[in-house]
């Protein structure tokens, strides 16, 4: 068999390997090699400029969460404000309300201390009456005779200041 006889084989087998190899090589490597090169510097491109894109979008994303971050606190600041406002507003309210009312009272009380005087003076001087025309009528019986109406009016008023 030709095949297997080796001494002769070797130099056409070399220059058939050689021929392949020049067209693989010249025909299908050399023009897909710039292609295959183009691919690659095209993806690596894509994929440093998503990561910078990633970075420019993170970078937003907390430049705007510390801008809500403080735009939150602000508001909080805010409403404890008007919390603290509206609570202050209520107690002078409340205050005032209260003063208006006690000043109510004291005007209320102050009337009734005097209608209560004057209740008073008439009371007493209804007592006074009444213990004067006893005092007259209890020396008439005892004595027999009614003494002035002053000198029972003098008398009961001093037993009446000493009590």
């Amino acid at each position: 068999m030709p095949q297997f006889d080796f001494t002769h084989v070797f130099w056409p087998q070399f220059i058939w390997l050689a021929i392949v190899f020049s067209v693989l090589f010249f025909g299908v490597v050399l023009p897909t090699l710039p292609k295959i090169g183009r691919v690659v510097d095209a993806r690596e491109n894509k994929i440093t400029g998503d990561i910078d894109a990633a970075a420019t979008a993170k970078t937003k994303s907390d430049d705007l969460m510390t801008a809500y971050d403080a735009a939150n606190k602000k508001a909080h600041e805010d409403a404890r404000t008007a919390i603290n406002d509206a609570k202050n507003a209520a107690a002078i309210s409340t205050e005032k309300k209260l003063i208006a009312a006690a000043a109510k009272v004291d005007e209320h009380m102050a009337k009734a201390q005097a209608e209560l005087g004057v209740a008073r003076s008439k009371a007493i001087a209804q007592i006074e009456a009444i213990a004067t025309e006893s005092a007259a009528d209890i020396v008439e019986k005892l004595s027999g005779t009614r003494p002035a109406a002053a000198l029972a009016a003098s008398a009961v008023k001093s037993v009446l200041a000493n009590a």
